[in-house]
């Protein structure tokens, strides 16, 4: 079934939801329901409190509404009618008049006498709903508009596909996907945690997660050096000057920096402090200080700048999960300074990278979408175009198929996704490959710019006066005029590349942890051995094989414990240790182990010698 299909489906199960809800609870409002990943949602006003335990009711109730129903019948109306219609539903109001600001037509859809305001998007007939293809989720809180200050809406999810077989398969999955949450392995793995004390959205990191994050970031400075990238390291904060001139602080200053600028510190007792500083968002303004230290000739380009840089972004309470998706992380940053003749030879080899890093990850199976000019975008039609051909030849010569985004890429440049299907066929987005025509540019700051400033609290707050914010900005102007010395002597603006390969080591962990179910690869693996003596006698040897095999840099623990051997290996079981070496009389007298792989029954008695090499091998080769 096409994905806009399953959309139909998905928005018009929505509206049955909404006249379900309605029915069992009078009174109720309903505020916007739209098809999502997998399913749908719709929001509501509620008149009493319901709870997951209500959902068979409200499903039971969408069934027999599906009886009746039929087709959708589509009239535009005015906003005097919506206002009639809708006079008891406040949210309906609301986006009516927004809609009508924005010149959008106002349209109404029916069915089986149910009425809602929506723009579209439904199926011809409700008979092309498999009544058993759906099922209510999961209830959660969502404010309106998603504004913290507005009233928080009960949202009621449901997962909805084509064919009730589809549905079934999918919560198949989702089982798996719950025995393999990173949240839940965190904790039973000691891996990572987070705290109230520490921070909403900041990660923790423990001794065993570190171990694999260290050898991570070393695999990644390794092959980067090899490929000719000089590495860097920038601070924490930057001046406010700094993201404004890069564009950043007037498009983000809602969604990245709010929480993270400092305040202004008034009171008698206190001195106003002035701080101009904020944490930062990204590390590229940094990456171009740094490139601009000097003069750059043409003969050094192309320089390729990298960072593992921790950043700190504003993200929502209610969108915090686990590592997945925090407010500081360290990404796997990178800018490339080229002339437009290296482009394309520079993109591809970013590709060929990030598709070495999907393999040794075991990431087999990914697609490449090219993310093209939005609607609201600086700079030219000409330097988008040649952008987004130079990524479509790139991606074309390295033979990786691609979709085109319409219309989804940033404000300053078009852009590469790649997305890898984890083992359980999830998408997750890890590498990026991102035009940038603005930052390196110099430009004069525009009226509408000037506005967009203005309407943020916190520069009327730090300015006080329209005219002291556009003294401000004219001074300053936009850009950083990012220059190199061609061949001819003379100053031409360097090309910017923006890219990433993991994306964030928070996120990449929280997706690899999810990935391998917590059975991390033995070169990745926190511990890669664990040593049981059969009972206290056999503890001098099992030292003396650890101290061996400690000397070849295998990282491993002794379980020499009072507990039974059973129940030890069970332990190193749980824990998902890649190999469990018992040792007893036997082994002591022919100098070898047993070894036990992990989830393998059989076992096998190698010298340590042996032991040692096949295990170094596996390390090597990354397997």
């Amino acid at each position: 079934m096409q994905k806009n299909d399953l959309d139909d489906i998905r928005h018009s199960l929505a509206h049955v939801l909404a006249a379900a809800v309605r029915e069992l609870y009078p009174g109720a409002q309903n505020a916007i329901g739209p098809s999502i990943e997998n399913g749908f949602y719709q929001d509501f006003d509620l008149p009493k409190q319901v709870s997951d335990k209500d959902l068979p009711k409200i499903e039971k109730k969408m069934r027999e509404l599906l009886k009746k129903w039929d087709k959708f019948e589509r009239k535009e109306v005015t906003i005097k009618e919506v206002k009639k219609e809708f006079a008891w539903n406040k949210y309906k109001i609301e986006l009516a008049k927004e809609f009508s600001k924005e010149g959008k037509k106002l349209t109404f859809y029916t069915s089986g006498g149910f009425v809602d305001l929506c723009k579209g998007g439904h199926v011809k007939s409700m008979k092309d709903i498999d009544p058993q293809s759906f099922k209510l989720d999961r209830i959660a809180g969502a404010y309106w508009r998603g504004d913290e200050k507005n009233l928080m809406l009960t949202r009621i999810y449901g997962i909805a596909f084509g064919a009730k077989k589809e549905l079934d398969d999918y919560l198949k999955m989702v089982e798996k996907a719950k025995r393999r949450d990173h949240r839940k392995l965190g904790r039973e793995l000691d891996l990572f945690s987070t705290n109230p004390l520490t921070g909403a959205g900041l990660i923790l990191w423990h001794p065993k997660l570190s171990v694999s994050r260290n050898i991570v970031e070393q695999f990644w400075k390794d092959e980067h050096y090899a490929r000719g990238y000089q590495l860097v390291h920038t601070p924490h904060i930057g001046s406010m000057d700094m993201f404004v001139l890069s564009r950043h602080l007037s498009k983000y200053i809602d969604s990245m920096f709010p929480v993270m600028l400092h305040e202004y510190i008034e009171g008698e007792s206190a001195p106003d402090y002035k701080v101009d500083e904020v944490l930062k968002p990204m590390n590229c303004p940094n990456h171009i200080q740094i490139y601009k230290s000097r003069k750059r000739s043409y003969r050094e380009l192309p320089i390729r700048m990298g960072e593992l840089g921790t950043v700190y972004r504003y993200e929502r309470a209610g969108v915090l999960h686990g590592m997945t998706r925090v407010r500081g992380f360290t990404q796997d940053d990178s800018h490339i300074f080229c002339t437009p003749d290296q482009v394309i030879d520079e993109v591809k080899e970013v590709l060929r990278l990030t598709q070495y890093f999907y393999k040794v990850f075991g990431f087999k199976d990914y697609q490449a979408y090219i993310a093209t000019r939005p609607k609201k975008y600086l700079g030219t039609p000409k330097m988008w175009n040649f952008a987004e051909k130079s990524l479509e030849k790139a991606l074309k010569d390295e033979k990786i198929p691609y979709k085109i985004d319409e219309g989804e890429g940033v404000f300053y440049g078009p852009k590469i996704d790649l997305k890898v299907k984890d083992s359980l066929g999830r998408e997750w987005q890890l590498g990026t490959i991102q035009f940038d025509f603005i930052q390196p540019a110099k430009a004069e700051t525009t009226k509408e710019e000037i506005e967009e400033f203005w309407a943020q609290k916190t520069f009327k707050h730090k300015f006080k006066t329209k005219e002291n914010l556009t003294k401000y900005l004219k001074r300053l102007g936009r850009g950083f005029d990012v220059k190199y010395i061609n061949k001819e002597g003379k100053e031409k603006q360097a090309v910017m590349i923006h890219r990433v390969v993991l994306g964030s080591m928070e996120r990449f962990f929280g997706i690899l942890i999810e990935h391998f179910a917590g059975n991390f690869p033995t070169w990745l693996a926190p511990v890669q051995a664990a040593v049981l003596p059969i009972s206290e006698k056999f503890k001098k040897y099992a030292e003396r094989v650890a101290k061996e095999l400690r000397k070849e840099n295998i990282r491993l623990e002794i379980s020499d414990s009072n507990e039974t051997l059973g129940k030890r290996i069970r332990g190193a079981e749980l824990q998902k240790i890649p190999y469990i070496l018992v040792v007893g009389d036997k082994e002591m007298k022919t100098k070898t182990v047993n070894v036990r792989k992990r989830h393998k029954k059989t076992t096998d008695s190698v010298s340590i010698k042996t032991f040692l090499k096949r295990t170094q091998k596996e390390i090597k080769e990354r397997k």
